[in-house]
């Protein structure tokens, strides 16, 4: 399915059906939900496996997958920023199939790809607060959940996409490096 919408640039603010939907994560998801709207401010660490897993790429690479994601496929899962790290929300399942794709697809033999961390069952992951502001670490959602049910990327989407922002990255020159000593003229003003 193809999208016309564009990723979000601002911060998103997590709703009360996306902030149910997080704390069923969780063994205990009611006292999660009341710890989680006693302190709306603070992060919270989540387990993965159950309800989701999640990719964690380079900020400036994840972007670069969720900028795929929404402009030729079909939009992103939640995505937050922690720590310098862009986290995808994935279908459960996405952690355990992603790594041996990524391999089969040679993805990242150049060394131009930085590794993607893919967390699911036994992992846990620290997301941002509630708020759609900043916090002071750069912590934020990008795209926070918004319902009790959110579509959630599987392995091949995210393989589809990484593969394709990797590919936009790199640049491909016909020319040699400047830098090989050569001469360079530009003849294309000549008659």
């Amino acid at each position: 399915m193809s999208s016309t919408r564009n990723a979000p640039s601002s911060p998103a603010c997590l709703t009360a059906d996306g902030a149910a939907w997080l704390a069923s994560a969780q063994p205990h998801p009611r006292s999660a939900r009341a710890l989680r709207d006693e302190r709306p401010a603070a992060s919270a660490v989540l387990a993965c496996g159950s309800v989701f897993d999640v990719v964690s790429a380079p900020v400036i690479f994840g972007r670069g997958i969720v900028d795929q994601l929404w402009e030729e496929g079909p939009g992103s899962g939640p995505v937050a920023v922690f720590r310098g790290r862009m986290l995808l929300f994935a279908a459960p399942g996405t952690a355990q199939r992603l790594p041996s794709l990524l391999r089969w697809e040679e993805f990242g033999r150049a060394g131009d790809v930085p590794p993607l961390l893919c967390h699911g069952p036994g992992d846990a992951v620290t997301v941002p607060a509630r708020s759609g502001s900043a916090a002071p670490n750069g912590s934020r959602w990008l795209v926070a959940p918004d319902s009790r049910n959110p579509w959630l990327p599987g392995a091949e989407v995210l393989l589809w996409a990484a593969v394709r922002a990797a590919r936009a990255a790199v640049r491909i020159s016909i020319f040699p490096h400047p830098d090989q000593g050569a001469k360079v003229y530009d003849v294309s003003r000549r008659r």
